[in-house]
């Protein structure tokens, strides 16, 4: 099969409105096709989840909740089409992109008839699918397309263009050195960054003894991201910093 993927230069990141990664279930029967097309996902920056039959995507979309279901109408255990009358029965407002290799326009009918959101016949392209399940999220409104220059971690905010940062709609003034701080910290939403990947990104050498700089200024963004408001900026004991939605 004649595929491609996806470059990640110019495009823009699509997130949960918690700032988490966008949910993609793959139900495919054909493991090597399924592994290629949750590997391009990925690649978005996608959380990705895959199953081989009817009855275990039934059960992935109960337990994962995804944003949208690529969905192939020959599987082994049920017709594509009953599945996605089960997956609706779960998810009623999921979209759902099916993979055929049938191309009859008759077959393409059938499928968006039951409910099918849109329809891609193999052969095809991973971009053309990629391009197809960010059309279909954007609709379905259940996820926020992120610019490059925009990040957003729940509803704090920061625009790496004008230097602008908000959180629930109010405007925060930070340094420069605050600002680059908090730039690294929601390039990583989630992640635990050390005081020495601090130290290399933010201040670009190693402070040695002096690391408590970076305590210095994680107490100095706490104060203006955090006062009076559900903390997002999190110590984890002898690991380092994250951020993360606030709860």
């Amino acid at each position: 099969m004649n595929m491609t993927t996806t470059s990640p230069q110019g495009r823009t990141e699509m997130l949960r409105p918690d700032g988490s990664p966008v949910r993609v279930l793959v139900v495919d029967d054909e493991a090597p096709l399924s592994e290629l097309l949750s590997m391009a996902l990925r690649y978005e920056g996608w959380e990705v989840r895959s199953a081989g039959d009817g009855a275990g995507a039934v059960r992935t979309v109960r337990e994962f909740r995804p944003d949208a279901v690529v969905l192939d109408i020959m599987l082994p255990d049920m017709d594509g089409l009953a599945v996605l009358g089960r997956l609706r029965r779960e998810a009623p407002d999921v979209p759902v992109l099916f993979l055929t290799a049938r191309d009859a326009v008759e077959d393409r009918i059938a499928g968006l008839t039951a409910g099918g959101d849109d329809y891609v016949t193999k052969p095809f392209s991973l971009e053309e699918v990629v391009a197809r399940l960010r059309g279909l999220i954007r609709r379905s409104g259940t996820a926020a397309v992120r610019s490059e220059s925009l990040l957003a971690v729940g509803d704090l905010t920061l625009d790496e263009d004008s230097h602008e940062v908000t959180r629930g709609g109010q405007s925060i003034h930070l340094t420069a050195t605050e600002f680059e701080l908090l730039r690294y910290l929601m390039r990583n939403p989630r992640r635990v960054l050390s005081k020495a990947q601090i130290l290399d990104r933010v201040w670009s050498y190693d402070f040695g003894g002096q690391a408590n700089v970076v305590e210095l200024y994680i107490s100095y963004l706490r104060r203006k991201i955090d006062a009076g408001r559900p903390p997002m900026i999190h110590t984890r004991r002898g690991a380092g910093y994250l951020i993360k939605p606030g709860e």
